[in-house]
């Protein structure tokens, strides 16, 4: 699988900062357009801030780390950084990923720290205007639920966004690059 570039020019600058039912104008005035890039796990379809993404990957193999959480599936250097990779399948209490050649790992900032996140495939970029947005239902206290953003219906399917200021905590991401370092 070929590496995608991902450049801010493709990202608009006029956006919410909590993509939970902000309706933010635009500098023209209208509703703020909102961009992620959808991804697959599974048959669940999940988005990420497009302006979060530095790249998109391959699946490479990666080193493991002694004494990290399951989720924590190890390193990847990356052009001489060490970047800590999470399987997204098993923060969300799914299991963990049986990676494959066709697995792709999605670069993303965090806090000022590249992390890469474990998916099974790119699906698209998305636009959508931010009111178009809703909460999460609060059904219970699910771990899920507090990795999400909001929920919003393209093409009839449901994609839920991710928050990853809150995938991992901040004892969490810094251990892990501690460890990397």
């Amino acid at each position: 699988m070929s590496q995608v570039e991902l450049s801010s020019e493709t990202a608009i600058a006029a956006r919410p900062k909590d993509w939970a039912g902000v309706d933010t104008p635009d500098a023209a005035g209208g509703a703020a357009q909102i961009q992620f890039i959808s991804f697959a796990i599974g048959d669940d379809q999940y988005g990420v801030d497009i302006m979060a993404v530095r790249e998109i990957k391959g699946w490479a193999d990666i080193t493991h780390l002694p004494k990290q959480p399951e989720y924590v599936r190890g390193v990847l250097n990356l052009r001489g950084a060490i970047v800590p990779i999470v399987d997204l399948r098993c923060r969300f209490g799914q299991g963990l990923t049986e990676t494959t050649p066709l697995h792709i790992v999605i670069i993303v900032q965090i806090d000022g720290r590249q992390v890469g996140l474990i998916g099974d495939r790119v699906l698209d970029i998305v636009s959508v205007e931010a009111s178009e947005i809703q909460k999460v239902p609060r059904t219970g206290n699910g771990p899920q639920n507090d990795f999400l953003a909001g929920l919003v219906t393209h093409d009839d399917v449901m994609i839920a966004l991710i928050d990853l200021p809150h995938l991992l905590s901040v004892d969490e991401l810094a251990g892990a690059a501690r460890v990397a370092a």
